[in-house]
């Protein structure tokens, strides 16, 4: 099965008209991205665009082979005049299922948001996922999974990361699916940014009029199994953290801070955080890392490190010149190598955040200084273990490895 993505921006392009913002500004060649429209073997089109028949004859494509034009958005799009010899657009009630006479089969899949989901299944026996923008399959437990995992899908990704992360945990996405991200708008820079934050959810992103064969094994982006994520305050490192496991199911945040009673404004912190992971994520609160890594299971964010320190300091009195001295730094540097140990043998996908702290003022105690370093050898320690690491400054992630 042949799919010609004729556009894959959103629903208004990108750059968006008359937008001012830099993501717009840098839409420029390859980058610049029509509404999303999808022509299958050349006789099934979803979603009509403006300009869709000008965008197949660029890359070399005719719409005159179109048998059924159906719409995927939860309104009828833009006014777009219909090109002579098409059929008049439509859609698929949900649930309801369309054979088309050259063999390929088209059901609707009901979605969490108003709009349509096609699932499509070539002559062959291969399988596309199509999502409109925003959108995410619901009742994937009785609609899509039955049947094994799709050959590709196609999908607002950057929107609607959950989406993946349900599919995942449904079967329907699997280590082989070409996961295409679509309805890209100016939320993500374009460039580099737009393809790391892909990379990091299992996605990829094409240019316009690019043609892809479904079910032909494509080099799927790998994500990391270890990351840890470097940053200063309110640098953005904990969103970026969060960013990369939002696309995958279960995932077990643990919470190295812990409560503080009292601490109205450390409480406020903690649901801050709370309130922007996704809903099907655990929380653990604890600094006892090294077991739940040595543990098979769901991938792990932990956040932080910094705190992790702070506790570990805490058990061996690290505060104290002459406890450091008399087998507390012994005791530390123990504690590290273990941890650091089990980062190394660790099965699970693991991505950790941690403060940079050694590059501004020295601090003006002994403790403090103490502190400062013991974090510097952890985060270089854990560095070491991990496939790839990040630096985030500003909000913006600078690739240290990986």
């Amino acid at each position: 099965m042949e799919l010609t993505l004729l556009g894959t921006g959103a629903p208004d392009g990108l750059p968006r008209p008359g937008c001012p913002c830099a993501a717009c500004a840098a839409a420029l060649g390859r980058e610049a991205r029509a509404a999303t429209a999808a022509l299958v073997d050349g006789t099934l089109l979803l979603d009509l665009t403006p300009g869709a028949a000008f965008a197949a004859a660029r890359v070399g494509r005719s719409l005159g082979g179109v048998r059924q034009v159906l719409l995927s958005h939860p309104h009828d799009g833009p006014a777009v005049e219909v090109p002579a010899g098409l059929p008049q657009p439509g859609r698929v009630p949900d649930g309801r299922e369309l054979a088309l006479l050259t063999g390929h089969r088209v059901r609707a899949v009901p979605l969490d948001a108003p709009g349509t989901g096609y699932a499509v299944t070539g002559p062959d026996g291969q399988r596309l996922l199509y999502l409109p923008p925003g959108a995410a399959p619901s009742g994937l437990d009785r609609t899509g999974a039955a049947d094994g995992s799709y050959d590709m899908v196609v999908a607002d990704v950057l929107g609607r990361p959950d989406a993946l992360a349900r599919l995942r945990a449904a079967g329907a996405v699997g280590p082989t699916t070409d996961v295409i991200a679509v309805h890209v708008g100016h939320d993500v820079p374009p460039g580099p940014e737009l393809h790391r934050r892909l990379a990091a959810a299992g996605a990829r992103a094409v240019p316009d009029g690019t043609t892809l064969i479904v079910g032909v094994y494509e080099d799927v982006p790998d994500v990391p199994r270890r990351t840890l994520v470097l940053g200063g305050a309110r640098s953005g490192k904990s969103v970026e953290a969060e960013r990369r496991l939002e696309a995958f199911p279960d995932v077990l945040y643990v919470a190295t801070g812990g409560a503080r009673d009292g601490d109205g404004e450390w409480a406020a912190r903690v649901s801050v955080h709370r309130e922007r992971r996704p809903a099907s994520w655990r929380t653990a609160e604890t600094c006892d890392l090294v077991p739940l890594l040595k543990e098979d299971g769901p991938p792990l964010l932990i956040d932080c490190l910094s705190l992790w320190l702070t506790d570990a300091m805490d058990s061996v009195d690290a505060w104290d010149d002459d406890e450091w001295a008399g087998g507390g730094e012994t005791a530390l540097r123990a504690r590290v190598e273990e941890l650091t140990a089990a980062v190394r043998e660790t099965r699970r996908t693991v991505v950790a955040v941690s403060n940079e702290v050694g590059s501004g003022i020295v601090p003006a105690t002994p403790s403090g200084r103490r502190y400062r370093d013991e974090l510097g050898r952890l985060n270089a320690g854990f560095a070491a273990e991990c496939e790839h690491v990040l630096l985030v400054v500003a909000g913006q992630a600078v690739s240290l490895r990986g």
